[in-house]
């Protein structure tokens, strides 16, 4: 673990952002009472959590196998909603 002044991240911003990307955990100090980790994210860490990726797949299971709720109409709307 590497922890670096907030100035000193900003003056070598891309050395320690090369180095997050090698695995090294990186802390940015700021201040007395402030910290922050430096982590690489993927395009699954911005969009879907593994859980919300599981959910998904669950339901399109569900809906190829016929298990849904077909409403049509206002009415039948509304009664739906009711009933959750």
């Amino acid at each position: 673990m590497l922890v670096v002044s907030s100035r000193e991240f900003r003056e070598k911003q891309a050395e320690y952002m090369d180095m997050a990307d090698n695995g090294e955990q990186i802390i940015v100090q700021r201040g007395k009472n402030k910290a922050y980790s430096i982590t690489p994210i993927t395009n699954d860490d911005i969009y879907f959590s593994k859980e919300m990726v599981e959910k998904l797949e669950k339901s399109l299971s569900q809906a190829k196998n016929g298990e849904v709720t077909k409403v049509t109409g206002k009415e039948a709307l509304v009664e739906f909603l009711k009933d959750l």
